[in-house]
C-alpha cells in the first residue's frame, strides 16, 4: 500500500470540494477563497463571456440548514442595490446538488491588506466614511449586518469600497434616529450558532450584546459598535485590544498621531452601553463630516486651548497677515520715535 503525501491528500480534497459545473453556463478557472460554511471560485460565464465569482457550499448540510442560510443571503443581497454591495447575478443548485450563487467578481483586496499601504489619517478616514455610507443604507432597507470587519470589507482598484459576507445579515426593524424602542416594539435578531452552540462572528468586531447570545438587544446599534472596531483598526492596524480588566484599551496608547477627536468617536462607536454609541450610521457619518472639516464632533468635548489651536490651524494666512501687519506697525512706530 503506498503512503500518500500531504500534497496529493490536498489535491484529492480540493478535486472533491471542486463544484461540479456540467451542464451549467459556467467554466471553472480558480478557487479565490474559502470560509466557514463555503467556497468562492472564479469562474467564466459562458454566455456573456465575463468573469465573475461563485458562491458554494463546500461542508456537509444533511439538515439543509446551510443551503437555506445561503439562499437567504443571496436573497438579502439582492435587495441591496448600491454600488458597496456586490450585485448577484444568479442562484440555483449545481449538478452535484450543492447551492450556489454568482456574484460580480471583485479585483481588488481586503480592508486588512489595503490598511498595509501609508496613508494619512484623513485618507483613512474618507474611505471609513465610505464604509458607513453603505451600512447606513443596508440599515434604510432593514437589514442588519452582523459580521463587519477588515476582512469583510474590499477595496477594488479604483479605491471603491464593498462591503461583503452577508451570511449573518438578518432583517430588522427600522426605527427612526433617536426612537427609542419600547419593549414591545424593538427589533430582535435571531443569533446565528455553530453545532456546539457558540455565537458565529467575530469576536473582537462583535459588541456586547451579540457576543452575549442576547438576540432581543441586537439592533442597528451593534453594526455601529462593528464599525467603531473597523475604525480601530484603521488607526491602529491592530484589531481592538482589551485590558486585562475587559476595558477597551484606547486607539492613541498605539498610534500617538490621530486627534483626540476621531479616537472619541472610535470609543463612542464602541461603548459598551447601546444608548451611549451613535443610533445610527448617518449620525456617524455626520460626525465624521466634521472632523474631515476640522469642525467640532458630537464624540469630543473640545477644552478652550484645543479650539483655540484648532482655529489657528484653519486660519494660518490670517494669522500670519496679522503678525505681518503688527511687525511693521512696530517698526514704524520704533524708527519714528529715533
Amino acid at each position: 500500500m503506498t503512503d500518500l503525501s500531504d500534497k496529493k491528500l490536498e489535491r484529492l480534497r480540493s478535486l472533491v470540494e471542486e463544484p461540479d459545473l456540467s451542464g451549467t453556463k459556467y467554466r471553472m478557472i480558480e478557487k479565490i477563497a474559502s470560509g466557514g460554511m463555503g467556497s468562492v471560485y472564479l469562474v467564466l460565464d459562458g454566455e456573456l463571456d465575463r468573469k465573475v465569482a461563485l458562491k458554494v457550499l463546500t461542508v456537509p448540510d444533511s439538515s439543509g440548514q446551510m443551503a437555506h442560510r445561503m439562499i437567504r443571503e443571496a436573497k438579502v443581497i439582492a435587495r441591496l442595490e448600491h454600488p458597496a454591495i456586490v450585485p448577484i447575478h444568479d442562484v440555483g443548485l449545481l449538478p452535484d446538488g450543492r447551492v450556489f450563487y454568482i456574484m460580480k467578481y471583485v479585483e481588488g483586496v481586503t480592508l486588512a491588506r489595503f490598511r498595509e499601504r501609508h496613508l494619512s489619517v484623513p485618507d483613512l478616514i474618507r474611505l471609513f466614511q465610505r464604509i458607513v455610507d453603505a451600512v447606513a443604507f443596508v440599515h434604510s432597507r432593514s437589514i442588519l449586518h452582523r459580521d463587519l470587519k477588515p476582512s469583510n470589507i474590499m477595496v477594488g482598484s479604483f479605491g471603491e469600497v464593498l462591503v461583503m459576507d452577508f451570511g449573518l445579515a438578518v432583517a430588522h426593524a427600522h426605527k427612526a434616529e433617536n426612537q427609542t424602542p419600547t419593549s414591545a416594539q424593538a427589533p430582535t435578531a435571531n443569533l446565528e450558532k455553530t453545532a456546539s452552540g457558540e455565537i458565529m462572528g467575530t469576536p473582537a468586531y462583535m459588541s456586547p450584546e451579540q457576543a452575549s447570545g442576547d438576540g432581543e438587544s441586537v439592533d442597528q446599534r451593534s453594526d455601529i459598535y462593528s464599525l467603531g472596531a473597523v475604525l480601530y483598526y484603521l488607526l491602529t492596524e491592530r484589531h481592538p485590544s482589551f485590558s486585562p480588566a475587559g476595558e477597551l484599551i484606547h486607539p492613541r496608547q498605539f498610534n500617538r498621531e490621530i486627534s483626540r477627536r476621531i479616537e472619541a468617536i472610535c470609543l463612542r462607536c464602541m461603548s459598551q452601553s447601546r444608548e451611549s454609541r451613535y443610533q445610527s450610521a448617518e449620525s456617524l457619518a455626520r460626525d465624521l463630516v466634521r472632523y474631515l472639516d476640522d469642525e467640532p464632533v458630537d464624540a469630543y468635548r473640545e477644552r478652550l486651548w484645543e479650539v483655540a489651536t484648532r482655529w489657528a490651524a484653519r486660519n494660518k494666512v490670517i494669522l500670519l497677515i496679522l503678525a505681518g501687519y503688527l511687525i511693521v506697525r512696530y517698526l514704524v512706530f520704533f524708527f519714528l520715535r529715533v
